[in-house]
């Protein structure tokens, strides 16, 4: 949010405690954790998506953060070839992220493509129910 200086969604963090809990308790949610001396550094999630496009099931990661002093030290890489195996365990057709078409993450956009994902379109929308 503040790389693009906007308030995209709410947080609350013990609702958000509750919910990873939840959703990881009931296999729904995967998160892969990345730490140096006991401390997180990184993490990843992903779950299971459907889509008549990717030829089945598919998987996806909506949240990926390395924290700045950690990154270009080959733990994203690291996260990433993770989910990857986990996906192919899962008979995942492919994994799907999504970075916002903006200067801000160009250097995001070519830390994925250095790892294999390639442009597959469109932008991220939303829209509040």
């Amino acid at each position: 949010m503040s790389a693009v200086n906007d308030r995209s969604f709410g947080f609350h963090h013990a609702d958000t405690v509750d919910r990873a809990r939840a959703w990881i308790k009931t296999g729904l949610y995967t998160v892969l954790l990345a730490t140096l001396d006991s401390k997180p550094v990184a993490f990843l999630s992903l779950h299971e998506s459907y889509a008549l496009y990717t030829e089945g099931v598919y998987g996806t990661i909506p949240e990926f953060y390395v924290r700045s002093l950690h990154r270009s030290q080959g733990i994203g890489s690291a996260l990433l070839a993770d989910a990857g195996q986990i996906g192919q365990k899962r008979g995942w057709k492919r994994l799907e992220v999504t970075t916002p078409p903006l200067p801000q993450f160009d250097r995001t956009l070519s830390f994925y493509q250095r790892n294999g994902f390639t442009i597959s379109g469109g932008r991220k929308l939303k829209l509040n129910l």
